[in-house]
Order: structure tokens, then C-alpha cells, then sequence
């Protein structure tokens, strides 16, 4: 309830007559909640008329809070053939140059058969068919120019081992889908149905990655991460769970007699907050603990890391995107659960293979309306909530926690900001990227810090953030420096006063009498490429100029100029606003 308002019980409903008032309230017990329907039917929304309170922010910069390591930097997409378009070299680069640490990037589609022709969900590298008589025919031109690419940028492969090539699908007509003019749910055509002979597909894994280990070389292919196929729980694998076990037996054994040495795992689920999806993951945890293996005869399959799919829920109310956090969180912990659950997969590393605010990226706002947030600045803070709570969760279940896939990348040909779920729009940096870019300058050690404003990670995860927003931080620290990310989070992207923050940073070293301060921010107005697109009248073909001053736009920007401060008793005082969605970066070095 808003404050300054009430609403008495015995208040009518004006306009209405006693019979119809009866009708809609019922008896006298429920006219309380009959008036908080007429308040919210009468009145402006509640969250536009808070007044917000001051959040009181505390960083102490000499107590530790353990390591911080980049769970952020994983990223993936559908489509490998943008890889080597000129956006998708650009947007590699930047990617690459947003921490210290590499990124991983996951694609879909590495053994798909095609001409290399790229669409919405789809893409192909033909490295695979056979000749008359049925024997393998290899071709790796298409397979070497996305992986070249990765390595002239810097990327870390996270291998996905898929699709399903035509010449070996036991169900190959039809093979290449046509969305977006068919839906979603008609993709899953003969590359998602298993192989008609196993040791021919046993035999295609063994040459794919011998081809890369021969081009790459042992010490950069041993570093990299490899998994089998994707989200065999749904369409995207025509069979049942023992035959996908199967699939992951015979791909470990190939992949290690190729690389031994290789880092493998899977099954790369969707969310184990579904029934389905839980009952998968659990069967393949106790397969590769406890089962026969399909490919050696042996008990159980190597596993080095686990991976599942949660993602989140938006809706669209009429006037604004009203975001579905617990959805995705809920769907976290689940996993958490179930992966702890077996003593043999305790310390076995997590990644969530694809870790987003719902699931189709390359559905637009166009006819998805709650799509929409993909453009301004809530989808960084929403990457950046779920990434804390993330890290909550696995701290308080004793998890192993090694990365959050964010898939999400860049669509070739099509309109600016259309409301795909991409990090750019024709080599334009959207809010998102920056989120990426502040968590890469934090340092390698957290500090305590503590947020008035921050809700608990429990209700969060069971109930999103609906009332109150979260407005939380995370800081850490390098040699002679620390750093602050501060957020202001709610799941309706609606329009409210900005939040007040007092930020406290004491425990500094005695000696440090002089801080340099800056302050980087993303929000509606600032490295916000989105909003200045709209403010040059939303042009599909920017000039020359324009199209640089968007480029720019898109960039990391200061709030301020940078400044030296006093450091005072160990300690500096900061007072800014912040808005709702908005991300602050303070980087305090002396």
C-alpha cells in the first residue's frame, strides 16, 4: 500500500448501486480486499507515487569476502556462422577485451549440415556427409573460420558437440527449419534426432576433435571446456533419455581418446524447476554415477562439470515488461538441490549452460512485446541481480559455481534494436554490454559490504522483487584500488523517483590520504545507445555521423569527470541518486 494512503473497511465502492455492490465485494469481510481492488483500479500506480528512502551503502575494504572469480564471462548463441560476420568479429573483440580473464563462447549447430548460411536459429558447417556407398566424407572450411575467429579474438570455446548431420539422422526430412515464418515449436526437424549408427557418430566426434586439437594445438584445446548437445530434456533431441545417455557415453569416449585430458560434461537441460527437466537431470547424475556405460561396458561416465538451462519469465502488463526473476532463481536452486544430493557430485562444477531472462533470443519485441526490456538498461540490471543471488545461492548450498552462460550475442541484417535478446544491434553496443563491462573491472577479492536497501536471496527466489525494489552491491578490490557496483533493481520496468545512496568506504589503508574517484553509470541516459537512437527520431539508416555517435552512446560512460578526493580517517563519504535499473561503478584508487 502506498504510503500517505489508507483504506477503511467499511468504505463503499462510489457509483454502485447496493445489489451490484453486494455482487462484487460479496459479504462484509471482503470489502477490505474489494477496496484494495478499487485503489489500484482508481488510482495511479503504487510504485509511482514512493518516496523513495535513502540507502545507507557500507563497504569495508579491509575485510575480505573471499574470491571473486568472472562466472559472468560465458556467453552463446544459435547462429555460429555470425561468428565471422563483421559484427560478430567486432562484438568478439569486445567481448575478449571486457576482462582480464578470457570468456568462454557456446554455439549451437558445429556439426550441422548446410552450405554455412546463417538464419534465426540456425546455422551449419557441413563437416559432415557421406558418399554413395556410405562412407564418412569430412570438411572442416566452414568449421576452421569460426574457430579462427575465436582465436584471433581471444575466446575460450566452450564446445558444444551438435547437431545431428543429415547423412547419420534416422529422421532427416525435413532438415533445415523455417523460423521465424514457422513457430518455435516446429524447429526441431532431422538435425535433432539421434544418430542411425553410433560408431559412425562415435567416429565423427573422434576426427572433429583431433581436427582442432592438430590446428590448435594440446595446451589451447585442453583449456578449453566440452559438453554434448542441448536441452536433450525438449525438442532439440528426438528420443528418449537412455538413448541420449547412450549419445553422451560414446561422445566422452570419443572426445577423450582424441584430447585426453579434456574437460566434458552436460546434459545441458532446461530449467530443473520443471518436473520433466528434474527428472532428467537426476536420471543422468545417477547414470554417470551408477549406470553401465553404453560405450566401454564400464560402470558409470566421466563427468567434469554440470550444466541446465534456468531461465526467467517476463510478462507483458499493458503499459510496461514486468519481469519473472524467481522464476529463473527458483529454477537455480532446484538444480543446486539435485547436484548436491549426490555425494558423488558434490564438488563437481556447475555451469549454467544457458542462464537468461526467458528462452527464445531471437524472438523479437516486434510481436513479443515483453521483450521489450532487451533495449534499455533492465536487462543489465536483471543479469547482474540474478548473478548475486546466484552466487548466494551457491555459497549457501556449498556449490561449485563455475560460470553463467548469458546467450545472448548479435543478429546480422536485422532492424536496429528490434528487441532481440542480443548484447548489440548492427555493431551497436546495447545497456547490457556495459553490465558485462563494469563486472569486468571489479577485482579478484570481494569485500564486506551491506545495503539497507538489499533484499534477502530467499525471498527473492520465492517471491522476485515486486515491492520494494533490491538495491544491492558488490565490492571488491585489486592492489591500491577498489571497486563498488552498485543496483537498483525491480521487476516492473515502470518509471519512479531515483533512490538516494549513501555510500561509506572506510577501512582504507592509513597512509592513503587521496583517492582518484570515478564513477561510471548505466541508465537512461548514460552508455545507453538505445536511448539516443530514439532521440535522433529512431533512424533504421543512420548517417555516417549519426551512426558514430551511437557507436560512442554505446560505450561505458562516466557519470562524472574523475576527481581526487580526500581520504579521511581511512574512510571517504559519497552521496549520488541512482534510478530504478540503473547501474553505478565506483572505482576508488590511491
Amino acid at each position: 500500500m502506498c504510503a500517505g494512503m489508507s483504506v477503511r473497511a467499511s468504505d463503499d465502492l462510489p457509483g454502485l448501486s447496493i445489489r451490484t455492490r453486494n455482487r462484487r465485494c460479496g459479504k462484509r469481510r471482503t470489502q477490505l480486499l474489494c477496496s484494495f481492488v478499487l485503489l489500484f483500479l482508481i488510482s495511479e500506480p503504487c510504485w509511482s507515487q514512493q518516496t523513495p528512502q535513502s540507502v545507507s551503502i557500507k563497504v569495508r575494504a579491509d575485510q575480505s569476502d573471499g574470491p571473486l572469480s568472472p562466472v559472468w564471462n560465458y556467453f552463446g548463441y544459435d547462429e555460429p556462422n555470425y561468428t565471422y560476420a563483421p559484427n560478430g568479429k567486432k562484438l568478439l573483440g569486445e567481448l575478449a577485451a571486457t576482462d582480464a580473464a578470457p570468456a568462454y563462447v557456446r554455439v549451437h549447430n558445429l556439426l550441422t549440415t548446410g552450405d554455412g548460411s546463417a538464419s534465426l536459429k540456425w546455422g551449419s558447417t557441413n563437416v559432415y556427409s557421406e558418399d554413395a556407398s556410405g562412407h564418412p566424407i569430412y570438411s572442416w572450411a566452414i568449421l576452421d573460420q569460426i574457430f579462427d575467429t575465436f582465436r584471433a579474438a581471444g575466446i575460450k570455446p566452450l564446445v558444444e558437440i551438435g547437431f545431428m548431420p543429415k547423412a547419420l539422422s534416422t529422421h532427416p526430412e525435413p532438415y533445415r527449419h523455417d523460423f521465424p515464418r514457422a513457430p518455435v515449436s516446429d524447429i526441431y526437424t532431422g538435425w535433432a534426432y539421434p544418430p542411425k549408427d553410433y560408431q559412425k557418430w562415435s567416429e565423427l566426434v573422434f576426427q572433429f576433435v583431433r581436427h582442432l586439437r592438430e590446428r590448435y594445438g594440446d595446451a589451447e584445446t585442453k583449456s578449453w571446456l566440452w559438453e554434448v548437445w542441448n536441452e536433450p530434456d525438449i525438442g532439440y533431441w528426438k528420443a528418449t533419455p537412455e538413448e541420449y545417455f547412450k549419445l553422451y557415453d560414446f561422445s566422452v569416449e570419443a572426445v577423450l581418446r582424441a584430447l585426453p585430458g579434456a574437460r566434458i560434461g552436460g546434459p545441458d537441460t532446461t530449467g530443473p524447476g520443471n518436473a520433466k527437466a528434474a527428472y532428467f537431470l537426476r536420471a543422468f547424475l545417477d547414470h554417470c554415477a551408477h549406470q553401465k556405460n553404453y560405450a566401454n561396458g564400464r560402470m558409470g561416465s566421466r563427468l567434469d562439470f554440470i550444466s541446465f538451462h534456468p531461465k526467467g519469465s517476463p510478462k507483458w502488463q499493458g503499459d510496461h515488461v514486468q519481469m519473472g526473476i524467481s522464476h529463473q532463481l527458483a529454477a537455480i536452486e532446484q538444480g543446486f538441490k539435485i547436484t548436491a544430493s549426490f555425494p558423488e557430485w558434490q564438488n563437481t562444477p556447475i555451469i549454467l549452460g544457458e542462464s537468461d531472462p526467458e528462452g527464445c533470443a531471437a524472438c523479437s519485441a516486434k510481436d513479443n512485446p515483453q521483450n521489450s526490456y532487451r533495449n534499455g538498461p533492465l536487462y543489465g540490471a536483471y543479469t547482474i541481480e540474478v548473478l548475486n543471488h546466484v552466487l548466494e545461492l551457491a555459497r549457501s548450498e556449498h556449490i561449485y559455481f563455475l560460470g553463467s552462460v548469458t546467450w545472448a550475442f548479435e543478429f546480422e541484417d536485422q532492424p536496429y534494436f528490434a528487441g532481440f535478446r542480443e548484447l548489440a544491434t548492427n555493431g551497436l553496443d546495447k545497456p547490457v554490454m556495459n553490465a558485462f563491462r563494469m563486472l569486468g573491472l571489479l577485482g579478484s577479492e570481494r569485500v564486506k559490504v551491506t545495503s539497507s536497501g538489499a533484499l534477502p536471496t530467499e525471498e527473492v527466489v520465492h517471491n522476485g522483487v515486486w515491492a520494494l525494489p533490491d538495491v544491492n552491491a558488490i565490492a571488491a578490490h585489486k592492489d591500491r584500488e577498489i571497486e563498488i557496483l552498485i543496483w537498483n533493481y525491480h521487476d516492473d520496468d515502470v518509471s519512479v523517483p531515483a533512490a538516494p545512496i549513501d555510500l561509506v568506504v572506510s577501512g582504507l589503508p592509513a597512509e592513503a590520504k587521496r583517492g582518484l574517484l570515478e564513477h561510471f553509470r548505466v541508465d537512461s541516459g548514460h552508455s545507453n545507445a538505445f536511448a539516443a537512437w530514439k532521440e535522433m527520431g529512431s533512424p533504421q539508416s543512420p548517417s555516417a555521423s549519426e551512426y558514430e555517435r551511437l557507436q560512442a552512446s554505446g560505450q561505458l560512460q562516466l557519470l562524472n569527470s574523475p576527481a581526487w578526493i580526500a581520504i579521511q580517517q581511512s574512510a571517504v563519504h559519497l552521496q549520488f541518486t541512482l534510478p530504478r535499473q540503473g547501474l553505478s561503478l565506483v572505482r576508488l584508487a590511491w
